[in-house]
Formats: C-alpha cells, structure tokens, sequence
C-alpha cells in the first residue's frame, strides 16, 4: 500500500476509500468461499447415507469453526478499520491546532515587527530631544552669562526647559514601555514556537502509528 503525504487530503481520502473497498470485497470473498465450502460438505452430508452420523458430526464442526473464523476476521477488520478513523480524526485534529498556532505566530511576528520599528522611531525622537536639550543648555549657560538683567527671558527659556524636560521624561516613561511591551511579546513567540514544534512531533508519531496501522491491515488481507 502507498502511503500519501498528510499535506495531501484527497489522496489520503481516496486511500481510505480504497481501503474499505477492498476490506469490503475481501470480506464479500471470504463469505463466499465459506458458504460454498459449507453448501459442498452438506452435498457430501447428503451422498453419504453410510456414514450419516459421523459425517453430520463433522460437517457441523467444519460450520462451526467456519463460521468463527469468518467472525473473527470481520471483528478485527472492523476493529482495523475503528483504529483507523480514530487516528484520523487526531491527525487532522492535530493539524488544525498546528495551523490555528501558526497563524498566531505569524501574527506576533509582524506585531513584533510594528513594536521594534516604533520603538526605532522614538529612540531617535529621543536623540533629537538629547540634542535639543543639550542646545538649550548651552544657550541658558550664555544668557546667563552675557546678562543678569534678562530674567524675563531667561524664564521663558526655563519654561521652555522645563517643558522640554517634561516631554523627554514622557517620552523615555514610554520607551520603557515599549521595551517591556516587545519583551512580553516576544516571550509568548517563543511559547508558540516551542507548543508548534511540540505539535509538529505529536504529528509525526500519529503518522507513523496510522501508517503501522494500515500496515497491519495489509498484513491482516492478504492473510
């Protein structure tokens, strides 16, 4: 039996159908073969009227051990077949969460992606308020020297100052906010990726015991 890739349904879908068919027709076969091995030692049964009590004896033993193989085999046919769609039903179950993770992950990724590009930007607003601080210290340094006669100027460029200093602080208080942000985001990538790469082995154990499975029921066919 072939054993189609997991990324393929239609095929594994047509491989399963085949499967039943032919569990169906191995058991239409079985069925047959029984019920014409029982019509011919009933004939026996009839032509031999010497021997009739030891060959009714016989015959119903044959039928009956006849007919108990036949059950036997469909019940771990059946059984094959239950053991089949359950793992089935996890594959794909398995799939869907690997996929639902992937999303997620892609999304705190670009998320990721948006947060170091506006926290590029504001460390550079930041620079540029450095050094428009560091400018307008210079200048308070001169009008403080050039004249102590200017004080009405020299509280407005402190005002100016203090609101500068303000914004500088805002603005840092949400740098750090920011940093702490992307640190939170990028802990729970780290968490999808390690449940995707948990996922992605549950996977391949489901595969491969779906794949001994069929194997067995290759096995259990042609026997």
């Amino acid at each position: 039996l072939s054993v189609a890739p997991v990324e393929d349904p239609v095929v594994m879908s047509q491989i399963r159908q085949n499967l039943r068919e032919k569990h169906a027709r191995h058991i239409a076969d079985l069925r047959a073969y029984y019920d014409s091995e029982i019509q011919n030692l009933k004939q026996q049964l009839e032509a031999s009227l010497l021997f009739e009590d030891l060959c009714n004896l016989c015959v119903l033993k044959r039928c009956e051990q006849l007919d108990a193989a036949l059950n036997e085999a469909s019940a771990r046919i059946k059984a094959l077949e239950n053991k089949n769609n359950l793992l089935e039903k996890q594959v794909a179950e398995w799939r869907e969460r690997f996929q639902a993770l992937s999303s997620t992950s892609k999304v705190l990724q670009e998320r990721i992606e948006e947060m170091r590009t506006t926290h590029k930007e504001k460390d550079n607003t930041i620079s540029r308020l450095q050094s428009r601080l560091k400018e307008l210290e210079e200048a308070f340094e001169k009008a403080y020297k050039l004249s102590d006669n200017k004080n009405t100027r020299l509280k407005e460029e402190n005002k100016m100052f203090q609101n500068l200093l303000g914004e500088y602080e805002s603005l840092g208080k949400e740098h750090e906010r920011v940093k702490d942000t992307l640190n939170t985001t990028e802990n729970k990538l780290l968490d999808a990726n390690t449940q995707i790469s948990d996922l992605k082995r549950t996977i391949s154990k489901l595969e491969a015991q779906l794949k001994q499975v069929e194997h067995e029921n290759a096995l259990k066919l042609r026997h």
